[in-house]
Order: structure tokens, then C-alpha cells, then sequence
């Protein structure tokens, strides 16, 4: 009764259902004997059948006028043939057991073993399930880390050599200025590597935030004019106006910058994608009810995300159904988005617009989000 501490409740209620019943206990305890739920128990009632059947047929021989040997002969055959029973029975799962692991170690961790057993053999084949799954799952995430790697470090090498193109061309001088914004974009360049590693380990648990006060207004309009430079490279779009509105314009808030860099690049990269000819994004941003709190709006002009698919472009490759499928996009940026977003401790979703797709991020600054 190691561990077990009965509650007082009415009628001592709670301590009956925490204590195994009689019958459960009797049907634990008769496992082992049990052919269906148990290799042992198959391989006992074996040899118990076997012994049986010769048991049987010597009885019969000694009141039946039939030689030893005839006797013999039968026991053995029925033997062989009870034996070659239970041993498919017991070897047919390992087989495929065997195929399957075959197939994971070229590579194919989809592969899954399909037999209803409550044996051992049973318990091995969920296993094997659960440890396919989750190499299956590791898989994944490593493929997906080198797509995000690659998603997240075009834009700063975007931006840079959109610079070091104007400098070469003599449209830019290589004066102090210009030659700061090479080096802010190499920066960045730097940390973005290190802190998309750190997708390796999003389902580890969360990572430190490195918050900080900073003024809203600036920091918007440093990150608009990178996007400015970069997006004839990044979405061969020199058409689409972006437009920054901060209210009131002396705003702060408390957040992770570069990670929240993520978030608006991202936004911005989706809607660019997504407007319309000469098309206009604008990025709003307003004060939250906490305290240093923040709520971004990024709204585009374009055709809009159906609200069956609102909560599925923020999925890793997800993408609305409406999405035109030639713009190059790998459906990560949003999902990217939502993660630093749900660092923060904040929310993202796609809200109700007359017009095109309109992205709201709310993040807590030094408070917490209602639930």
C-alpha cells in the first residue's frame, strides 16, 4: 500500500475510486496466463496443450488396441502443428516489425506497424509507433530549421546588398550614413544566425527575452526603410507604398526588439507579397492596456485571408488556399512571426477588415494579457 493515502470525502468515496478494484486487480494478476496478453502465457499453454494431447493419446492407447509407435507419431504431428501455429502467430509481427525498421533506416520514417495485439509483442508495436513518430517529428524540425534559416537570412542579405549595389553603381555615396546601414544590416546578418538556432529548440521550452524601453516611432521607421531597400530583391516589387503611423508619436513600449524585428519584417514581407498593384501597407501602431503594452496593425490591400484559413497560415507551411502559389513565399514567416509573438507572452490573429488582410499583434509590455 506503498504510496497510497486515503482522502477523507463523503462516505469514503474518493479513497474507493483511487484503489483498484477487485476484479481489475484479479485480471492484472491473470495476465501471465492469458495466451492473448501474454508471449509468456502463449508459449505455457504450448506446452500445456502439447503434453495434454500426448497425455491424451496414451490413454487411449492403453485401452485402445493401437501400438506405442502410432501413438508416437500422432503426438508428435498434433505437436508440430500447434507449435507452427503459435510460432506465425508470434514471428508474423516481428516480421513486420522487421520491414518497418528496415524502412526507417533508409530514411522513411512515415512507415508504421499495423497489427491489433494486447501481448507484449503489442506493447513493442505502439512503442515502435511513438519512437517512429517522434523521429518523424525531428526530422521535420530539422528540415524545417534549415528553411527557416533560409527564410529569416534573406532579408538583412537582401538589404545589404541592395546598398552595397547602390555604392557600386554611384547611385550612394559610400559616405558615413550609408555605410552605417551596411554595417546594421551585417549585425543583424550576425544575430539572426544565432537566434534562428534557437528554433531548434522552440518545443524545448521558452528562451529569454532581452527586453528593453525603446521608443516606437524610430524604431518603426529604421525598420520600414530596410524593408524600402529590400524589397525589389526580396519580391521583385518596387511598386507598393509603405505608409508608418504611430499615435501618439512620442509611444514607448517593453519588448525584445530584434525579436519583434521578426515579427514586423515578416508582416511586412506577407503583405507586400499580397498587395495589389501600386498597392499601399500600412503599419499602425497604438498603445496597449498594460503598462509599455503595444498593439501593431499591418493592413495590405490585397485580396484577404478567408477566416477558414486564419488560424492555418500561422502553421508552419501553411497557407491560405486564396494564396497565389507563384509568389516564391515557403509559408514560414508567419508561423516565424507567431513564435516571437508567443515569446512575449503576446497574441497574433488576422482581425476583420473591409478591405485586404489586416494582422493585429498585441504584446503585454510589463503586464500580462488577460486570458
Amino acid at each position: 500500500m506503498s504510496g497510497y493515502r486515503p482522502t477523507a470525502g463523503p462516505s469514503g468515496c474518493r479513497a474507493r475510486a483511487e484503489r483498484p478494484s477487485l476484479k481489475a486487480r484479479t485480471w492484472a494478476a491473470l495476465r501471465h496466463v492469458d495466451p492473448f496478453r501474454s508471449v509468456k502465457g502463449a508459449l505455457g499453454w504450448l506446452v500445456s496443450v502439447s503434453v495434454g494431447i500426448t497425455t491424451f493419446l496414451i490413454v487411449v492407447a492403453l485401452n485402445v488396441a493401437i501400438e506405442l509407435r502410432v501413438i508416437v507419431i500422432l503426438a508428435v504431428i498434433a505437436s508440430l502443428l500447434i507449435t507452427q501455429f503459435v510460432a506465425q502467430r508470434l514471428a508474423a509481427p516481428l516480421d513486420e516489425l522487421t520491414d518497418a525498421a528496415r524502412a526507417m533506416a533508409r530514411g522513411d520514417y512515415a512507415r508504421r506497424v499495423q497489427f491489433d495485439r494486447r501481448d507484449e509483442l503489442g506493447e513493442l508495436g505502439a512503442t515502435f509507433n511513438v519512437m517512429a513518430a517522434d523521429l518523424e517529428a525531428a526530422d521535420r524540425h530539422r528540415k524545417e530549421l534549415v528553411a527557416n534559416v533560409s527564410h529569416e537570412l534573406r532579408t538583412p542579405i537582401a538589404a545589404l546588398r541592395a546598398v552595397l549595389e547602390n555604392v557600386v553603381d554611384g547611385v550612394s555615396r559610400p559616405d558615413p550614413e550609408t555605410m552605417m546601414t551596411a554595417l546594421r544590416q551585417t549585425e543583424r546578418l550576425g544575430g539572426l544566425v544565432e537566434q534562428l538556432l534557437d528554433l531548434s529548440r522552440l518545443d524545448h521550452g521558452v528562451l529569454p527575452l532581452q527586453a528593453r524601453r525603446f521608443e516606437v516611432w524610430p524604431y518603426l521607421a529604421n525598420v520600414l526603410k530596410e524593408a524600402n531597400m529590400s524589397k525589389r530583391q526580396g519580391h521583385a516589387r518596387t511598386d507598393v507604398h509603405l505608409h508608418l503611423d504611430v499615435s501618439p508619436p512620442e509611444l514607448t513600449a517593453h519588448a525584445d526588439s530584434e525579436r519583434l524585428h521578426q515579427v514586423v519584417t515578416n508582416l511586412i514581407d506577407n503583405a507586400v507579397k499580397h498587395s495589389p498593384a501600386h498597392g499601399r501597407v500600412t503599419v499602425s501602431a497604438r498603445p496597449g492596456r498594460q503598462p509599455q503594452g503595444l498593439e501593431l496593425e499591418v493592413q495590405d490591400e490585397g485580396p484577404g485571408i478567408p477566416e477558414p484559413d486564419r488560424e492555418r497560415v500561422f502553421e508552419r507551411f501553411g497557407r491560405s488556399a486564396s494564396a497565389d502559389s507563384g509568389d516564391g513565399g515557403t509559408g514560414l514567416g508567419l508561423a516565424i512571426a507567431r513564435w516571437a509573438v508567443n515569446l512575449h507572452g503576446g497574441r497574433i490573429r488576422v482581425a476583420e477588415s473591409p478591405r485586404g488582410c489586416r494582422m493585429v499583434v498585441t504584446l503585454p509590455g510589463l503586464g500580462r494579457l488577460p486570458e
